[in-house]
């Protein structure tokens, strides 16, 4: 059997003699009928005389643990005189005890009938029944003090140890949050920024080759050459009429050759004498 780990607040401990009991309408082995929770006969539904029905807690004995919910009245007679206070389903019993549970004649081997568990209540019941001390079935004027005792040292530590762990999850919990939430923002920031610097060289790289060609881009000095697309038709034509006077020019400066070396030659032809004057 898996004990149980103490994690909940005991509201009362003590010891008390305990039976066992298996009542499912069956009428075997002293059967008294079905459970007056109206909760069907299974395993970790005990009885008892006083407390209120649906009181949840865990038994010990010898080591070994057992959750339970009271989910019946009794024992009945042997209750009295805080006897008898417990009585514990028979397979739970079996466990306790090491023995072995007989389903067909509802009866534990071993032959041992009672035994002293210490109990631990940790929840009260919203059914019939009276919290607290226990008292003998139906009679609430005999308390039985003897049945209750101080949480042991141990017990307390546990509990404490317990509640301590789950609180101080919960508190380191938002210091953590709120340690992540303040390195979000520069780890999106990082972030961003190494997304923008390759598209920012991406840019520059796209926009170099542009900036070298067009039109005005800046010189080495800083100025820019004042040329637009629309003074380039006469830059055009500028450039196509060079040659075309050049050749003019040319053609001009050999003819005019030609004729001063014509009359050169013609006066050097003409005999020079009396009969001839100079012209």
């Amino acid at each position: 059997m898996t004990p149980s780990k103490p994690t909940d607040d005991v509201l009362l401990h003590g010891e008390v003699k305990a039976s066992y009991f298996w009542d499912d309408g069956s009428g075997i082995n002293g059967d008294t009928g079905a459970p007056a929770s109206g909760e069907p006969m299974q395993k970790g539904l005990f009885a008892a005389p006083s407390w209120p029905l649906g009181t949840k807690g865990y038994v010990v004995y010898e080591g070994k643990t057992a959750d339970f919910f009271i989910g019946d009245r009794g024992p009945g007679e042997p209750s009295q005189g805080c006897d008898v206070m417990l009585d514990i389903d028979g397979k739970t019993f079996a466990e306790l005890t090491g023995e072995s549970w007989n389903s067909s004649s509802y009866t534990v081997s071993g032959g041992e009938g009672h035994i002293t568990v210490e109990y631990f209540i940790t929840e009260w019941g919203d059914g019939n029944g009276t919290p607290g001390t226990p008292h003998p079935f139906q009679n609430p004027s005999e308390p039985c003090d003897s049945a209750v005792s101080p949480v042991p040292e141990s017990q307390e530590s546990e509990t404490e140890e317990a509640k301590t762990g789950e609180g101080g999850a919960e508190d380191e919990q938002p210091e953590e949050s709120a340690e992540q939430q303040e390195q979000q923002p520069a780890q999106d920031g990082a972030a961003d920024g190494a997304q923008a610097a390759p598209e920012e060289d991406a840019a520059a790289q796209t926009d170099a080759p542009q900036a070298a060609d067009a039109p005005g881009a800046p010189e080495e000095g800083g100025q820019t050459t004042a040329v637009t697309a629309a003074d380039q038709p006469d830059l055009d034509l500028v450039a196509n009429e060079v040659p075309m006077v050049s050749a003019g020019v040319t053609l001009a400066v050999v003819a005019t050759a030609a004729v001063v070396a014509g009359r050169k030659i013609v006066r050097l032809a003409r005999p020079e004498g009396r009969h001839h004057r100079r012209s």
